[in-house]
């Protein structure tokens, strides 16, 4: 078995899960097609080069050159949306109308309004939605996550994380032109750090300055 799904449940289910994946760069880092209930229905990017990777990546014959098409498909169940930040909001809108269930890269969306309408056509729809955050993955949260709910740091009062991710300036521009990462506001982004309190806790963020400090009743900035 590998080691990406060892700790997935239901491993014997009947009706495995046909996921589209949109995103030829990022999207094609992932092992959706090692997992014994998954299979990558189709891929797609608005690149030829990319679509070609996320074939190659996934062994999956089947592309769409845009993601509108891809939602037409009907064999599909759920999307995997690894898309420009800007874009996130949209695309998540737009495969919630199709009726996918819905994955997607961070940040939720750029403005509080996104959030809002993806919140309430999540609500709408009924359909499964999901934020991937690895940092709730890491073998370091999953170690402080089960300690908490085991109590062995007895009663906890406070507590602070950082998250460094040196090295995305390379992501900047592409082909000397700026790509969307350019001039991004760093704390339209935090969801790495924030996910590795709230994912043992299970408070929710309440304020939005920096340093992030969690206290019990939430994240408060300090």
């Amino acid at each position: 078995m590998s080691p990406f799904h060892a700790f997935s449940t239901d491993l014997l289910a009947t009706k495995k899960i046909r996921i589209g994946i949109v995103g030829g760069r990022f999207g094609a880092s992932f092992q959706f097609h090692e997992h014994p209930n998954c299979i990558v229905e189709a891929v797609s990017d608005l690149r030829e080069d990319r679509r070609s990777h996320l074939k190659k990546t996934y062994s999956c014959d089947k592309a769409y050159n845009a993601l509108d098409l891809l939602l037409k498909d009907p064999n599909i169940d759920a999307v995997f949306l690894a898309t420009p930040a800007s874009d996130h909001a949209k695309h998540t809108l737009a495969s919630l109308k199709a009726g996918k269930h819905v994955l997607f890269a961070v940040p939720l969306g750029m403005t509080i309004q996104e959030c809002r309408e993806i919140k309430e056509a999540v609500l709408s729809t009924g359909k499964n939605f999901m934020m991937a955050e690895t940092s709730v993955y890491m073998q370091g949260t999953i170690t402080v996550r089960k300690f908490y709910e085991e109590g062995r740091f007895g009663k906890v009062f406070s507590a602070a994380a950082e998250y460094n991710h040196p090295g995305l300036e390379v992501l900047w521009f592409e082909n000397g032109k700026p790509t969307w990462r350019h001039g991004l506001v760093p704390m339209n982004y935090p969801t790495h750090c924030i996910a590795l309190l709230v994912s043992f806790t299970g408070e929710r963020l309440k304020k939005s300055k920096l340093p992030w400090v969690w206290e019990r009743g939430g994240l408060i900035g300090k």
